[in-house]
C-alpha cells in the first residue's frame, strides 16, 4: 500500500486515538507513533496523579532492508497546532535507542505496548536557558524488552502566533508538537531470568548517552527487593573517562565489568553461583551527571526435584498393610504435587489411586530447598502385574516425572509358614521315633 497525499483529518484521528502506527520512509527509516498517558501531580485536581492521553513520534527509527520494503511517507503533524493535545516528537538525532526495531513489529506480533511519560526533575545547577525535561517509560509485553529515556526540550521561537500547550504551559512548535531530543536512557533486554541453584547469570542493563555527558562521572547500584525487604548488592562509581573506579559488592561473587561500562555503556550484573537468597526483583539504578534512570529485572530460582520410591518390586501381604512412600526432595520453589496412579495388565492408561494416601510435612534445608514424602497404603486386592505410579509436577520441570514399583503376587503369612513348619517337623520325628 503507498499513500500519496495522507488525509491531515485522518491522521488527526490516529492521533487522538491513539492507534500504534508505523510510517516508513524511503530512507530506510521508520516514525513510530504510540500511544502513551501522561502523568501528573494530581495536587488541586482532586487526585494524586492525573493520567491524560498523549501521543509519543520516534522519528526516523532505523529499519532493515526486509522492512522497508514497502517505501511509506513520514509522520504528518496536524495542519495547525492544537493547544489540547499532547504531541511529543523525538528528533532522529537523538541518542540511539536499543532495541526499537521491536516497536516495528509489536502490533503484528500482538503485543502491547505501555508507554507512560511524566515530568522529569534534574538534580544540579540550573542550566541558562532552562529546558524542560520529561521522563518516558517503554516496556513491550512478552517481549522482556524495556527503556526509559529522558528527553530534553528543544528551544522554539516564540511569536504572536506560537501555540502553548495547554495542560504543561509549554510553547508548540509550528508542527503542534513539543520537540525533544533523547539526553540519557537506560534499559533491559532481558526483564525476566531463571536460574538454577549454582548457574552463573547475567542480568541485563545497559544505558546511553548524549555526547555533552562524555566526561561525567557515572554511579552504578544494582538493589535486590523481595518479600518486602531491599539491600544493596553491588555499586560502582568511575568516570566515563575511565579512571578511578570505586567498586562496593555486598553480595559475594558478584560483579560489573569497569571497562564495559565506560566503553558500551554496559552496566549488567553477573552472580555467581546462584543461591535461593537471591531470588526477588532487582533494581538497576544509573546516574550519569545530573541524570538518572533505573530498570528492574527479575530473578527466578528454580531447582527441579529429585524423585524417588521406596520399592522396586511390591510383594502383597493378605495379613497386614503395606505403606509405600515417594520422596521428592531438593527443590525449590515450595509448589509441589504428588499424585498415585495404578495401571493393571489390562489397563492402557493410568488411573488415580482413590486413595492419595498422606503426605508428610515439608522440610526445609539449610540451601532454602525443600523435600516432601507421600505414604500409599497398599491395598492387598491389587492384581498382581499392576504397576504403581508417584507422579510428581514442580515448576522447574518442563514435564511431570514419574517414578514406580511392581506388585508380585502375595506371599503366604510368615506366622503359617512358621506353624507348617512346626507340622511338618512334628510329623518327622514321630515317624523316626515310630
Amino acid at each position: 500500500m503507498r499513500l500519496k497525499n495522507p488525509d491531515v483529518r485522518t491522521m488527526i484521528r490516529i492521533i487522538l486515538s491513539g492507534l500504534f502506527t508505523i510510517l516508513i520512509n524511503a530512507a530506510g527509516a521508520a516514525d513510530v507513533v504510540l500511544k502513551c498517558e501522561l502523568v501528573e501531580d494530581g495536587a488541586g485536581r482532586g487526585s494524586a496523579f492525573v493520567h491524560s492521553p498523549a501521543t509519543l513520534v520516534l522519528r526516523d527509527v532505523p529499519v532493515t532492508l526486509e522492512d522497508s520494503e514497502e517505501t511509506l511517507p513520514p509522520f504528518v503533524p496536524p495542519p495547525f497546532p492544537v493547544p489540547d493535545l499532547v504531541l511529543i516528537e523525538v528528533e532522529a538525532s537523538s541518542v540511539h535507542i536499543p532495541n526499537a526495531e521491536v516497536l516495528l513489529h509489536a502490533d503484528c506480533n500482538e503485543q502491547e505496548v505501555m508507554c507512560e511519560i511524566s515530568r522529569y526533575a534534574t538534580t544540579g545547577p540550573r542550566e541558562d536557558p532552562d529546558p524542560v525535561y520529561f521522563i518516558v517509560t517503554l516496556t513491550v509485553g512478552g517481549a522482556e524488552v524495556s527503556t526509559s529515556l529522558i528527553l530534553r526540550t528543544l528551544t522554539v521561537e516564540k511569536n504572536h502566533l506560537t501555540v502553548v500547550q495547554k495542560n504543561l504551559g509549554l510553547p508548540l512548535s509550528p508542527r503542534g508538537s513539543l520537540l525533544t531530543n533523547v539526553v540519557f536512557l537506560v534499559f533491559s533486554l532481558r526483564k525476566l531470568v531463571s536460574s538454577s541453584l549454582g548457574d552463573d547469570i547475567l542480568l541485563d542493563c545497559g544505558f546511553k548517552h548524549d555526547d555533552a555527558s562524555r566526561t561525567q562521572e557515572v554511579d552504578v547500584e544494582w538493589r535486590l527487593q523481595h518479600r518486602g525487604k531491599g539491600q544493596r548488592v553491588f555499586e560502582m562509581r568511575t568516570r566515563m573517562e575511565g579512571d578511578a573506579t570505586v567498586v562496593y559488592s555486598e553480595r559475594k561473587n558478584s560483579s560489573v565489568d569497569a571497562a564495559r561500562v565506560v566503553a558500551q555503556g554496559n552496566v549488567s550484573l553477573t552472580l555467581n553461583r546462584v543461591k535461593v537468597t537471591d531470588e526477588g526483583m532487582y533494581i538497576c539504578s544509573v546516574t550519569l551527571g545530573k541524570f538518572q534512570a533505573q530498570q528492574t529485572i527479575q530473578l527466578f530460582v528454580q531447582q527441579p526435584p529429585q524423585v524417588s520410591i521406596s520399592e522396586e518390586k511390591l510383594v502383597l501381604r493378605t495379613a497386614s498393610p503395606q505403606v509405600l512412600r515417594c520422596h521428592c526432595s531438593k527443590y525449590y520453589p515450595l509448589s509441589a504435587q504428588m499424585e498415585w496412579f495404578s495401571l493393571s495388565p489390562t489397563d492402557t492408561e493410568p488411573v488415580v489411586f482413590p486413595d492419595q494416601g498422606s503426605l508428610s510435612s515439608h522440610r526445609q534445608h539449610n540451601d532454602g530447598t525443600f523435600s516432601l514424602s507421600s505414604h500409599l497404603v497398599v491395598p492387598s486386592t491389587l492384581t498382581p502385574g499392576t504397576k504403581i505410579i508417584c507422579r510428581v509436577s514442580h515448576p522447574a520441570l518442563d514435564a511431570p516425572v514419574s517414578v514406580r514399583t511392581e506388585v508380585e503376587g502375595s506371599e503366604p503369612d510368615s506366622y503359617w509358614w512358621f506353624v507348617g513348619f512346626l507340622i511338618i517337623t512334628v510329623l518327622f520325628f514321630y515317624q523316626v521315633m515310630r
